[in-house]
């Protein structure tokens, strides 16, 4: 369990609340709107009216007590920049910044950011890589060349096992988990024969998994 700060509490900011409160984090929300601040007060352990460009309030937070410090202001980059500097300058053990641009994160990341997110580039790539394949029904990119993938299960590998596929030598990937009804069976034994109705988890690069599974 980790303790965050969450500044901004737009519909990004939300989610981010709701998300870490399914985890079992404790979150510490704030925003310069009483409306924001009330509607995420069932998922987090404290809130705040306030500004993150406000050094006196920030102060006041204790910010250096926090894990992670995230900034999701989105429609105010001026102070989402001025509260990303103020956090770091105050002792922030590490700052999450929202971008819209890669101006904007470049900006953030000299000026006390630690990491940046692109809330709409990241779906934007997940939908146009989603939905533009018959076969693929998840996909969580690792770094600029692997990616993990969940695919539907082809029909001609039905009835035979992991290891008689031989997929890791002939295809370069590895198949890290097995879905059916909701289930999820993780390392699966490579003598268990797949079974219609299944979808593979599969880790590897881009190229080797759209390759082998034609997406």
């Amino acid at each position: 369990m980790k303790s965050i700060l969450l500044i901004g509490l737009g519909r990004f900011g939300r989610h981010i609340a709701i998300q870490l409160n399914q985890l079992g984090h404790q979150v510490m929300a704030v925003d310069s709107r009483e409306d924001r601040v009330k509607a995420v007060m069932p998922y987090v352990t404290n809130s705040l009216v306030g500004s993150g460009t406000n050094p006196a309030f920030l102060v006041s937070l204790g910010v250096r007590n926090y894990d992670v410090c995230i900034v999701a202001i989105g429609n105010d980059f001026q102070s989402s920049l001025e509260t990303t500097s103020l956090l770091k300058e105050l002792g922030a053990r590490m700052v999450v910044a929202r971008a819209a641009r890669d101006v904007q994160a470049r900006f953030l990341l000299r000026n006390g950011a630690d990491e940046v997110v692109y809330p709409e580039k990241q779906m934007a790539k997940w939908t146009a890589i989603r939905y533009s394949s018959n076969h693929l029904l998840d996909y969580i990119e690792l770094d600029s060349s692997h990616a993990m993938y969940e695919v539907s299960m082809p029909a001609h590998w039905v009835g035979h096992t992991i290891r008689g596929l031989d997929v890791r030598n002939r295809c370069h990937i590895t198949i890290i988990g097995l879905k059916k009804d909701g289930q999820l069976e993780l390392s699966p034994s490579p003598d268990l024969r797949l079974e219609a109705g299944e979808t593979l988890l599969v880790l590897g690069l881009n190229r080797d998994v759209q390759k082998c599974f034609d997406l």
